[in-house]
């Protein structure tokens, strides 16, 4: 059922785009001047052409205020389908409507003049997204601020870097008061400082406009975006959370990498073999200055944990357990540690690793690690039917209030050249509640806070 008109931000209904693709030069000029004599003499146009659908009956619709995450590998359509959206390209057939006033930052170079300056492009460009000359003229030092280019303002566009073409592209559109958000990949060039100050950006934009954001980092797109649309050889895929498209996304990539030689199928671990261990009393933990009162609860979801499996290996168990003596369903943070992650060989294994990666609800990977260090300088092997476990010991961080999952997987190779056997999104499910202080991602506890005066002299 269609949203209504004040519903929806963008509304994509069985859009096609085919592009003309020419051997030569030569048969782009037969193909403009045979058909229309052929017809003269009644005979059938001949096509020096071969037909390219860069997109074929694609249809979404984003709601306004939404976050949606366009993925999917190069020559798939991303780029063909923002520039429709935006309207730089015909479809060949569908239809697309848009709500509002879009502000896009697609490709690299596009929308400016390589012979004007910055100055001269801010103000062409601004007035394309629907600025009149006096709205620019009132934004225009906020727009050079936040570019942050300095004096290249009044250089032609030609001479800047790609890293300040970025940041002047970006900084128009958002002063432009858009309704819809429109981000490809151009801000991956960009240097860390402005990517935080357009990620900075992207989130207040969230509160009140729609975004559609295009990437190649999964992280970023389930961080920032609600749900996701995959697109792959022009169609669609897969589209629905933003999680959950990810996987399968990140699923496919890896048995496009592995090729025919592995085959990768869906894995839920449905029973769970494991065999329990002393754990070690040691502690040298310091007295913290502050009292977090954080709690964490441990769930294993090892059963029902989703992923993929090459069946050349699998997990058996994922635990952590504490190193203080403590309880191993509930944590503090801070204390000392342990991920135990279990596994078996299906067949003779030259190089296992195991890992493990602790990720928030969004999808972003907190921390982490797996037994590379190890085996880099001890030459390990496993044989088939074998069982082996990476444990991994650390002082377990703080975490705000909320859920995370921890990443597991068995995989075979090195660090540039490796074999995923078994994956498992979502092994333990970890719940932090009553955190009183908290900054940032991941906390820290202190041992000591001074605030004293000081002789400058």
């Amino acid at each position: 059922m269609l949203m209504s008109y004040n519903d929806f931000a963008i509304r994509v209904v069985n859009l096609s785009k085919r592009f003309e693709i020419y051997d030569t030069p030569r048969d782009r000029l037969k193909q403009f001047i045979a058909p229309p004599l052929q017809k003269l003499v009644k005979q059938s146009p001949k096509q020096y052409f071969r037909d390219f659908w860069a997109l074929k009956d694609v249809s979404f619709e984003i709601k306004k205020g939404e976050a949606v995450g366009i993925i999917g590998r190069n020559g798939s359509g991303k780029s063909t389908l923002l520039q429709m959206i935006c309207g730089t390209l015909t479809p060949t057939s569908g239809s697309i409507q848009t709500n509002g006033r879009i502000a896009a930052l697609l490709e690299l170079g596009s929308g400016f003049n390589p012979e004007f300056t910055g100055r001269d492009n801010v103000y062409m460009n601004a007035a394309l997204l629907g600025l009149n000359y006096e709205e620019i003229d009132n934004r225009f030092d906020a727009i050079a601020a936040f570019a942050d280019i300095g004096k290249f303002i009044d250089q032609p566009v030609k001479t800047y870097s790609s890293g300040m073409f970025v940041r002047l592209a970006f900084s128009v559109i958002a002063h432009v008061d858009a309704d819809i958000l429109v981000v490809d990949e151009a801000l991956s060039v960009g240097d860390a400082v402005f990517n935080q100050k357009c990620m900075r950006f992207i989130r207040s934009f969230q509160e009140s406009g729609t975004l559609l954001f295009v990437s190649h980092d999964m992280s970023s797109v389930r961080n920032l975006c609600d749900s996701a649309v995959w697109l792959g050889v022009g169609q669609i895929m897969e589209q629905g959370a933003s999680k959950k498209v990810t996987e399968s996304y990140l699923k496919y990539t890896f048995q496009e990498v592995y090729g025919q030689e592995v085959k990768l199928s869906s894995a839920s671990v449905k029973e769970i073999s494991s065999t329990n261990e002393l754990i070690s009393n040691e502690s040298t933990e310091a007295t913290p200055v502050i009292e977090y009162g954080s709690r964490m609860y441990i769930q294993d979801n090892f059963q029902e944990a989703s992923g993929w499996t090459t069946g050349g290996a699998e997990l058996i168990s994922v635990a952590l357990e504490s190193l203080s003596g403590g309880d191993n369903t509930v944590f503090t943070g801070g204390e000392k540690v342990r991920v135990v992650v279990r596994a078996k060989a299906n067949k003779d294994l030259y190089s296992p690793i195991l890992g493990f990666v602790f990720r928030d609800r969004l999808g972003q990977d907190l921390f982490g690690e797996n037994t590379l260090p190890f085996t880099s300088k001890t030459i390990t092997s496993i044989k088939a039917h074998q069982h082996f476990v990476g444990k991994f010991v650390f002082k377990l961080p703080m975490l705000p209030n909320g859920q995370y999952a921890v990443f597991a997987s068995v995989a075979e190779g090195d660090l540039y050249n490796n074999v995923q056997h078994h994956l498992l999104h979502d092994a333990l499910i970890v719940s932090v509640s009553s955190s009183k202080i908290r900054w940032g991602l991941v906390g820290v506890q202190f041992e000591d806070i001074l605030l004293e005066e000081y002789d400058d002299n």
